[in-house]
């Protein structure tokens, strides 16, 4: 006998057939246009140019998409954390422009095309990353209409603790001391969590902090974020030695060129990818209380650990 599905099973399957793809490119969409709008006319034009050539150059937008979701996980309107998600994308493609100098890892790609001090010149291009570290409070404070006063003196607080020294700074400060030296797991995943983790967990933590999440959720979410931002490492390590500068966008084999240690020089490539699958699943389960409603975050996480770029 052939049983009958009940409207709730077939409201489980709808439900259970999220539709990642078509959310990715929507949000996209929605973050492109507010980054297009952030930064109008205005003088002096050189500099302008130059913090829109890197603003504007693509990227998966993983970081604002994050802002964005966790905003509505935590029941707000993922509209008035725009800014809030723009202001994040300023603090990362500063980020960029500051490590691809010559003083740092002195790299000529990024995102398929040559690097802003290629373009610009060096002066140029560490005033046009100066000049979107401080936009980007602009946006939290000055253009984040809706969103109560005491709500953004959290978001920039968050941020100025992930944008400097205990944050991305400090996190690139030791990364920078510890090439052609024998490095640690627990020294790489520190580089790791506050180069690239701190920002990642920024984004989650600022983004509920708009939707006014509570404190069961906003504990979640650290752990969320932190098994996503080194498990997003481990991949970006993964990548440096699999995959080509073509596909990449930026140079391959970086890494080695600058004998610096990887997840994949401490753990082998299999290892490694053990070690992402594991820290995906821990940041999942760490928002299990709330599966249902945290779907676009889930996925973002399997992302994380599928992307080939």
């Amino acid at each position: 006998m052939t049983a009958v599905a009940t409207s709730s099973d077939q409201s489980s399957a709808q439900a259970d057939r999220f539709d990642f793809k078509a959310y990715l490119g929507q949000a996209k969409d929605r973050v492109e246009a507010a980054l297009d709008g952030s930064l109008a006319p205005e003088r002096p034009e050189s500099l302008r140019d130059a913090m829109r050539y890197s603003l504007l150059a693509g990227g998966k937008r993983l970081r604002p998409i994050l802002c964005l979701a966790a905003c509505e996980l935590a029941g707000g309107d993922a509209a008035q954390a725009m800014p809030t998600a723009v202001a994040l994308e300023m603090i990362h493609t500063m980020s960029l422009i500051h490590d691809d100098l010559p003083a740092m890892d002195d790299d000529d790609l990024r995102r398929g095309r040559p690097t802003n001090h290629k373009v610009y010149g060096e002066a140029v291009a560490i005033l046009a990353g100066d000049a979107l570290l401080t936009r980007a409070f602009e946006m939290v404070a000055l253009r984040s209409p809706g969103v109560p006063a005491e709500r953004l003196l959290k978001v920039v607080g968050e941020l100025s603790l992930v944008a400097g020294a205990p944050g991305l700074v400090g996190g690139q400060v030791v990364d920078l001391e510890s090439e052609g030296k024998e490095v640690d797991l627990e020294t790489l995943e520190y580089i790791h969590l506050h180069k690239t983790g701190a920002l990642l967990s920024a984004c989650v933590i600022t983004g509920a902090m708009i939707g006014d999440a509570d404190d069961d959720l906003i504990t979640a979410l650290r752990t969320y974020a932190r098994g996503i931002g080194l498990a997003f490492q481990i991949i970006d390590d993964i990548l440096d030695i699999t995959a080509s500068s073509e596909v990449l966008g930026k140079t391959a084999g970086k890494d080695l060129i600058a004998d610096k240690t990887t997840y994949p020089k401490l753990l082998g490539l299999d290892e490694s990818r053990k070690r992402a699958d594991a820290l995906v699943g821990e940041a999942k389960d760490a928002l299990k209380p709330w599966a249902e409603k945290a779907r676009p975050l889930l996925a973002l996480a399997d992302f994380i650990t599928s992307r080939d770029r």
